[in-house]
């Protein structure tokens, strides 16, 4: 586009002033600039971002003052015109904006006229100026020392060194030497850092849930592909970081598919998918597919579960791991049950259950410590439940309830409501509402939009039966629940 050529001069030569941004204002179309912000930020809540996106902004934009827009507004931008570069709205590329800094001698004292490549516009009070909320309970590292050292990073370093500590806003370690080597290309230190905010993430995630995890993980898995970006020197350390991405890609999308985030969780485990194909990674392969299967499952596309999980099983079984065929049998059930196929299910539930008896190995995933026996239960509870049996759904969910690890608080809760709506539906209202009151309880460590859910649901079905004994304190305790943004 002419548009996307001027501003892509302009940025080799920043003592010009600014270019009107025509594609930009073209595509606000007859809406006001009040009215287009609004679809801007209805836009961001609907991928899990946050902005503040006001008339103001989109003037600049349209103005030329923004040249290229933060990694935030990026995603946003692109979500809501899909199929379309950021050099098609009208902005320069990022690789000719990054890096630079303003220039009082050039630009009298004021800002550089675009945002900054951590994402923050120095002359924008609305922008996010962390790629983390500082008043989230669950950070575990809530001071500025962190920032500083973020801040330090991505104004000196270059892509590898940004990208390593990015990973900082969880908590996660990371080379601290990376933030004084600039340019430097990844080794072992950040390969290392990106499989700890790994295990960091489903560790919070195990315990919190992910609701208040999805938006601040976005940023570590930026890192994750800026480290590719940059390209390793090794051919183990570059393998070790198409592996930690392709992982963090599928925590992130995990915690996107527990916030009842379907479309952006698709997107992620399918970026996964492709970086397992593209370094031929089979165990990786196998994890996407199994988490696109379970996915599909509950998005209601039970085909689509149901040939994710056969795919899984086929990268799968050369790996070795029983452990792994038998949750990946479990999905296929899950599937088999979404179509009503009742002996196909049992079918996969027994083969299920025969491959989990063979034990642990060596063999078996990192991601799979979640994969006890109260896990099994649960599923099984679940294709119960899909079938409409709803006395055997209820064992199994009492099961898996009872013979959950305290760690796998989230799990708890789970496996608790799936008893409780099991139990209501079954026609047992005051066993329903005592389940219902031990999620409640879960509720106050727990941030799940799956388990909330799960619960209206109990909810709704427990309704006509408030004079039950116990129904009306489990309702009116629900009613005061805080409901999810």
């Amino acid at each position: 586009m002419a548009s996307s050529t001027v501003h892509a001069s302009q940025a080799s030569r920043p003592d010009r002033p600014p270019q009107p941004n025509l594609a930009f204002r073209q595509l606000r179309g007859r809406r006001s600039p009040a009215e287009f912000a609004a679809l801007v930020r209805r836009a961001a809540r609907e991928i899990g971002e946050r902005v503040s996106c006001d008339a103001r902004y989109i003037g600049r934009v349209e103005a030329g003052e923004i040249r290229c827009p933060n990694y935030a507004y990026e995603r946003v931008f692109l979500h809501m015109f899909p199929g379309r570069t950021l050099t098609d709205l009208g902005f320069a590329p990022r690789s000719s904006v990054r890096g630079r800094r303003p220039r009082a001698a050039e630009t009298g004292g004021g800002p550089e006229p675009y945002e900054t490549p951590e994402g923050h516009d120095p002359d924008d009070p609305h922008d996010p100026q962390s790629p983390y909320d500082p008043q989230d309970p669950y950070d575990p590292h809530d001071n500025h020392e962190e920032s500083d050292v973020l801040r330090r990073a991505f104004m000196t370093g270059g892509g590898a060194t940004v990208a390593a500590a990015s990973l900082g806003p969880l908590g996660l370690a990371f080379d601290a030497a990376a933030a004084e080597r600039p340019f430097g290309r990844p080794g072992a230190s950040e390969a290392s850092a990106l499989q700890e905010a790994v295990r960091r993430i489903r560790l919070l995630d195990d315990r919190h849930g992910a609701d208040g995890l999805y938006r601040r993980a976005a940023a570590p898995l930026r890192a994750a592909y800026a480290l590719l970006d940059a390209g390793a020197t090794r051919q183990a350390t570059a393998d070790r970081l198409h592996s930690g991405a392709g992982e963090l890609a599928i925590s992130v999308g995990w915690l996107a598919h527990d916030s009842g985030r379907f479309d952006d969780a698709r997107s992620h485990y399918a970026e996964a998918l492709a970086t397992a194909r593209m370094t031929g990674d089979d165990a990786l392969e196998a994890h996407a597919f199994c988490n696109a299967a379970f996915l599909a499952r509950d998005a209601g596309r039970p085909r689509e579960a149901l040939r994710a999980a056969q795919a899984a099983q086929r990268v799968a079984r050369p790996l070795g791991s029983a452990r792994l065929m038998s949750l990946l049998a479990l999905r296929e059930a899950g599937g088999w049950a979404g179509l009503a196929d009742r002996v196909a299910c049992e079918q996969a539930l027994v083969r299920a259950q025969a491959l989990y008896a063979r034990g642990p190995s060596d063999a078996d995933p990192e991601w799979m410590s979640f994969y006890g026996e109260a896990e099994l239960e649960g599923l099984e509870a679940q294709c119960w439940s899909t079938l409409g049996d709803w006395p055997r759904a209820a064992r199994h969910a009492r099961r898996a309830a009872r013979l959950q690890d305290p760690h796998f608080t989230r799990n708890t809760a789970l496996y608790t409501a799936e008893l409780a709506d099991d139990l209501a539906r079954g026609g047992r209202p005051d066993e329903a509402a005592s389940a219902g009151m031990r999620v409640l309880d879960l509720l106050r460590e727990v941030q799940s939009s799956r388990v909330q859910a799960m619960l209206a649901g109990t909810a709704r079905v427990l309704l006509p039966h408030r004079r039950v004994a116990g129904v009306a304190d489990f309702l009116e305790r629900h009613g005061g629940l805080p409901r999810s943004a």
